[in-house]
């Protein structure tokens, strides 16, 4: 969902957080998570690594980016762009700026 469009007691389902749609809440489903609330207690590398290992296929970076924004998100932050997080990720983990599809 547009993160300008999610309120936080609105959030019923993967596909009402931030950034999140139909494709993304099948890969959150596929990892195990199947509610919002999960999210609180988990880390968006972890998440990352286990959607990779699961589906076979290393996927674009930019994935991080949407699991920190919902991790951030679920944890009480605002509601933001996944590509507000492209610089937190590049700093913290600097090796998935070389990874491609």
């Amino acid at each position: 969902m547009n993160p300008q469009k999610v309120r936080r007691e609105n959030v019923r389902e993967l596909q009402d957080l931030p950034n999140i749609g139909k494709a993304m809440a099948a890969d959150l489903r596929l990892i195990g998570i199947h509610t919002a609330e999960q999210l609180i207690e988990r880390e968006a590398f972890e998440m990352y690594e286990m959607l990779c290992e699961r589906s076979g296929q290393r996927h674009d970076p930019c994935v991080l980016d949407v699991f920190m924004s919902i991790v951030h998100f679920m944890r009480g932050g605002e509601a933001q762009s996944w590509w507000a997080f492209t610089q937190q990720r590049k700093r913290q983990f600097p090796s998935m700026s070389k990874i491609s599809k």
